[in-house]
């Protein structure tokens, strides 16, 4: 396997995964902006790994593996950590509203993809307005810090209830699509689950 470009990109994301919980536990007062920037940073190499694959006629199906695993590891870890810090119902229901879709949905497009029905379940508008506000919630979220009288914390929190509402919303957009393969009785493999 040749180690390309973005397979590089995308393995530095998962290297971050660690060095942002380290910074998040840092007892020093630049920690949070550190974190963040590691943070931003997965987000960015997200989509410059993705976009240099397709500029560079790099794409493989390793990397079109890990890339959506690698921004699962990131995503999953900084709402962790963030529920860690920020035990309330509704903060800790969000969190996990957002983890379970993710592990759903790719579940989701694994099956559909063995299937032959991959098409089902591209990627909608729903679902890239989600990651938008996810990303931002979350990059709000760990620098925790009031910027002058702008409540950074807030204003994360009240983006993170939104994207758990569009994740709801994605995920039933996602289910709909498939829920005629999904309650077809023909089965492939001949068994009963």
């Amino acid at each position: 396997m040749p180690l390309t470009a973005p397979l590089i990109l995308t393995l530095l994301r998962i290297a971050l995964v660690p060095v942002l919980v380290v910074c998040f536990y840092l007892p020093y007062k630049w920690a949070s902006l550190a974190t963040v920037i590691i943070f931003v940073s997965a987000a960015v190499t997200d989509w410059l790994d993705g976009f240099v694959a397709r500029k560079m006629d790099q794409l493989t199906r390793f990397g079109a593996f890990l890339d959506p695993v690698a921004d699962k590891l990131m995503v999953a870890t900084a709402l962790v950590l963030l529920v860690q810090q920020n035990p309330r119902v509704v903060f800790a229901l969000s969190a996990a509203i957002i983890i379970g879709r993710e592990i759903t949905i790719s579940a989701l497009r694994e099956w559909m993809a063995e299937l032959g029905e991959k098409g089902r379940v591209k990627v909608s508008k729903v679902g890239k307005a989600k990651t938008i506000f996810q990303m931002t919630s979350i990059s709000f979220l760990l620098y925790q810090d009031d910027i002058g009288t702008i409540p950074i914390s807030f204003i994360g929190q009240i983006l993170l209830y939104i994207a758990a509402a569009l994740t709801l919303w994605s995920m039933w957009v996602y289910l709909h699509s498939a829920w005629p393969v999904m309650s077809s009785n023909s089965r492939s493999d001949g068994q009963d689950s």
